[in-house]
């Protein structure tokens, strides 16, 4: 009995023993599966962000840059081949439009049928006569045909650029009876003395590159083409020998902008080869933005820095109003110099927006709560277009009344939504960033002196990024200076609805007569008539 009782004592020992062992093995299992279970919701998000990040760079190359919801059924975007437009055509049986009409042509009256524009009335017409051949102006009666009158068509041509050889003759004088005085005629001041280049030259030089984003070595190869030798090397040299000559200018333009009382500002990576930095660095292109409409300013800037203290700089002596995008710099300037910061809506928009490039194809038409953010800002953005030619103290009005409830509206539920989303992930990153820059989103709704972004400036530096697309990258510092300095004219020139070639080949011209500051301030772009 003894015996059987120890066996059976035993036995429940093993037992509680090995259920011991399984509970522990069990419970090692269980950790070991919260382990994997953690490590692959940690793949997954990863896999989520990266897919989210290739959707983004593939909507970037490949896609559409217009941050639009939604594209009208039947409205393609526009095409860049012939050969697809051609074959479009020819599929839907319709006939290829071969009429290329003018910028600025003349505007129909009111009332008249809808059509095709005439040829722009500013162009000069060139007569091309045809008649009847005498032979033929003889009817059948017999009586000889008289004039009555011509129908005229018009065609578009195209006169390639002639390269001409200005020969400055400077007469001589002498004395006849003593054969000692002699006088020669003076040269007039030039631009670029010690050079042969003349300010239409100079102006094209710095139109096509600027403007055209023509890079220095296909120029030298389209002069080949009319047989002149002009390396670039030499073109580069005259850049920037023109730099320094036109500094008075971008020193008035400084000067405007730090006294505005508003200034915009962004800037945009550039690769400057010569260097003390790696040649792989990045160095930076600032742009600020000031000034009202007719007197814009664009002043574009060189810093190998993207920090405060180049910020600082760009901004000592400002006073009032800056606006910008979340870039931390901003923050220390405005704070350091009692400066009003005001942020940039349109940047909070296109991170929502490229939270919709990042979903998957069949679902980024599908309502999401990144298209309902860019839903609401949408509105705001109708706001502004309504008020647009009020008063400052009109739109702050509206703005208190109209746009403050949608912000608001717009954060809590932003916030609300932070709380459930992946904050790694595109639309996360977007909730954070209106969260972090909320104090500054809303602030343009009290100055009604401001806009509700940056865009200005962001257009601003578009013709460089097209530029820098081309050729690449500066070769010096003090090319990348120079290059600021005529981006700056150029840019403002346009921004004022004047055609920078002309407002250059005539400021190029006057500039070397300029001897006092109200000489220089009547060569700024608003100051000269090109075509005077």
């Amino acid at each position: 009995m003894l015996e059987s009782n120890l066996s059976v004592l035993n036995t429940a020992e093993e037992d509680a023993a090995r259920i011991a062992v399984l509970e522990g093995e069990l419970a090692q299992l269980r950790r070991r599966d919260a382990e994997r279970s953690a490590e692959l919701d940690a793949r997954e998000r990863r896999i989520r962000v990266l897919e989210e990040a290739l959707r983004i760079l593939q909507s970037h190359r490949f896609g559409s840059s217009r941050e639009k919801l939604h594209v009208a059924p039947g409205q393609a975007e526009l095409f860049n081949e012939a050969e697809t437009v051609a074959e479009l055509n020819e599929v839907l049986g319709t006939e290829v439009n071969l009429k290329a009409t003018p910028q600025r042509a003349d505007r129909a009256a009111a009332g008249t049928k809808a059509g095709r524009k005439a040829i722009a009335a500013h162009l000069p017409r060139v007569p091309v006569v045809h008649d009847v051949p005498e032979a033929e102006r003889l009817c059948a009666c017999g009586v000889t045909l008289v004039e009555i009158g011509s129908d005229v068509t018009e065609q578009l041509d195209y006169v390639p650029p002639k390269i001409q050889v200005l020969q400055h003759v400077r007469k001589k004088y002498a004395c006849p009876g003593c054969d000692q005085c002699v006088k020669t005629a003076l040269l007039p001041p030039q631009i670029l003395p010690r050079s042969n280049a003349a300010p239409g030259l100079l102006a094209h030089l710095v139109t096509s590159k600027y403007v055209d984003a023509m890079p220095l070595y296909r120029q030298e190869t389209i002069f080949a083409r009319y047989g002149v030798s002009l390396p670039r090397a030499t073109q580069a040299a005259w850049i920037i020998a023109l730099a320094e000559k036109i500094q008075p200018l971008i020193n008035l333009m400084d000067e405007r902008v730090r006294s505005s009382g508003y200034i915009r500002i962004d800037e945009t990576p550039v690769q400057v080869l010569k260097s003390d930095r790696p040649a792989e660095a990045e160095h930076w292109m600032w742009v600020r933005v000031a000034g009202p409409p007719g007197q814009r300013i664009i002043l574009f800037d060189y810093d190998p820095s993207r920090g405060p203290d180049a910020a600082g700089r760009l901004l000592d002596g400002a006073h009032g109003i800056i606006q910008s995008d979340g870039h931390y710099a901003y923050d220390h300037i405005a704070r350091q110099s009692d400066l009003i910061h005001c942020g940039c809506v349109a940047h909070l928009r296109r991170k929502f927006f490229d939270a919709i490039k990042a979903l998957p194809r069949d679902v980024r038409k599908q309502p999401t709560a990144a298209h309902e953010a860019v839903r609401r800002i949408d509105e705001l953005y109708a706001i502004e277009r309504e008020i647009s030619t009020m008063t400052d103290a009109e739109r702050v009005a509206v703005r208190r009344e109209q746009s403050l409830p949608r912000l608001e509206s717009l954060h809590t539920w932003a916030m609300d939504l932070l709380t459930s989303t992946l904050a790694s992930g595109k639309l996360g990153e977007a909730l954070v960033y209106l969260r972090n820059q909320w104090p500054k989103l809303i602030r343009y709704v009290d100055h009604g002196e401001a806009a509700i972004d940056t865009n200005l400036a962001e257009n601003a530096i578009r013709p460089f990024a097209l530029g820098r697309r081309n050729w690449m990258f500066a070769d010096t510092v003090s090319g990348a200076k120079a290059s600021a300095s005529l981006y700056s004219l150029v840019q403002t020139a346009r921004a004022n609805e004047i055609e920078p070639y002309a407002y250059l080949r005539r400021m190029l011209a006057e500039l070397p007569e300029a001897q006092t500051v109200e000489d220089f301030e009547a060569l700024l772009p608003w100051g000269i008539k090109p075509n005077a």
